[in-house]
């Protein structure tokens, strides 16, 4: 059977809805698909709404967003800081004004890194840990910017939520990558940045086992089976 997974098409069909969004930058401008515009920043978000990844792109939203997710593979997933299948939802900051803007227009690669800028710290701010997967700061600049328009989406459907969304798969999921990218730490001179992501991603095991230990009993759990086994 030469065809993928259900998961991958189911992935493929949903990221495609989402970047097929129609977006306009204002009420008078022509509309067209979210995915399409070439300037922008994107952010992913877990099963549990937090703020896992901050990117930019100028070569297009959904191009640089499908290479994350499917089988065009970036160095984020490669080096298993970013794990596509902690990603639930995705949100996209389209800049618009830029869209026939070359890539060496400086004006547009500062407003682009302004607002790389300001979404990672709104980002950080809201993450339960402080901390997100990236592995690299945003470029420095003193270019202030105000967040535009976004859209956002989830890309898991029902049937795939079911699958991934259990705490027990999920924690496994990510014991995984975290091993995957300790693996890599150790066979590679790296610089602190991913090290950092290790230290991160082993906060968010650590957070994940926890909740899990406390919703099945916490130590009161393990008090019991002591005394079902004295009892037997």
């Amino acid at each position: 059977m030469n065809f993928p997974p259900f998961e991958t098409e189911d992935l493929r069909a949903n990221l495609s809805r989402l970047l097929d969004t129609s977006f306009a930058a204002s009420a008078d401008a022509a509309a067209m698909p979210v995915g399409n515009y070439r300037w922008g920043v994107y952010a992913f978000f877990d099963y549990d709404g937090e703020p896992i990844y901050v990117g930019q792109t100028n070569e297009r939203l959904r191009t640089r967003i499908r290479r994350h997710l499917t089988n065009q593979r970036t160095d984020a997933v490669a080096m298993s800081v970013l794990d596509p299948f902690e990603v639930f939802e995705i949100e996209v900051w389209p800049l618009p004004q830029y869209q026939e803007a070359s890539r060496s227009d400086l004006g547009a690669r500062q407003h682009l890194d302004a607002l790389e800028r300001l979404i990672t710290e709104q980002a950080v701010a809201n993450s339960h840990f402080h901390a997100i997967l990236n592995e690299k700061d945003p470029p420095p600049g003193r270019l202030a910017v105000e967040a535009p328009a976004s859209v956002r989406g989830r890309i898991v459907s029902e049937r795939v939520f079911e699958l991934r969304s259990h705490p027990d798969f999920r924690i496994a999921r990510r014991a995984l990558i975290l091993a995957r990218l300790a693996q890599v730490i150790s066979e590679r001179k790296v610089q602190g940045g991913l090290r950092r992501v290790l230290l991160t991603q082993a906060k968010r095991l650590q957070w994940l086992a926890g909740r899990r230990y406390e919703a099945l009993g916490g130590a009161a759990s393990v008090a019991d089976e002591a005394e079902a086994e004295d009892e037997g």
